[in-house]
């Protein structure tokens, strides 16, 4: 069994799913949630259907959870059930003591990847205020939107 997931409905899980498939994946649970919500109903089914001895694959530690805490959590939660982790980009399957020991280390990396992009974007973000900037969306014009319902009225309406 094997879980996929991605954060929007903009993205789509094709790709993990047929890398997870071509890993010998018999049944893949997916969610389209963000990862800051440990609320996944595919995950809840993933976990419903395993059984002792079973392994869950998945393509990236990222698609699992977000946060060190939430993976080891994940990790010791899938071990007390019986269920192995195998995670096809890092190469590795917790039912070994080494292929746990690599776990935490990827895990920490991966915590360590978010924690610099978090900063990197604050920072990003404080440097564009000083500089009298405003970060993200930009408002809307609204003589543009009006001139576009004008138009539209009158070229599409007829």
């Amino acid at each position: 069994m094997s879980y996929a997931r991605v954060s929007t409905g903009d993205l789509d899980v094709a790709g993990q799913t047929i890398r997870l498939e071509q890993a010998g994946a018999i049944r893949v649970f997916t969610d389209i949630k963000s990862g800051k919500n440990m609320d996944r109903a595919g995950l809840t089914d993933l976990l419903a259907y395993a059984r002792p001895g079973d392994t869950l694959a998945i393509v990236r530690l990222d698609r699992l959870g977000r946060s060190l805490a939430e993976l080891l959590a994940t990790v010791n939660m899938l071990r007390e059930r019986q269920i192995a982790l195998l995670s096809l980009e890092k190469k590795f399957d917790t039912s070994s003591a080494a292929g746990e020991l690599v776990f935490h280390v990827f895990g920490a990396i991966a915590h360590f990847e978010r924690r610099l992009i978090s900063e990197r974007t604050k920072d990003g973000v404080a440097a564009a205020t000083a500089k009298g900037k405003r970060p993200g969306r930009q408002p809307l014009d609204m003589r543009k939107i009006a001139a576009a319902i004008k138009w539209s009225r009158e070229n599409l309406t007829r």
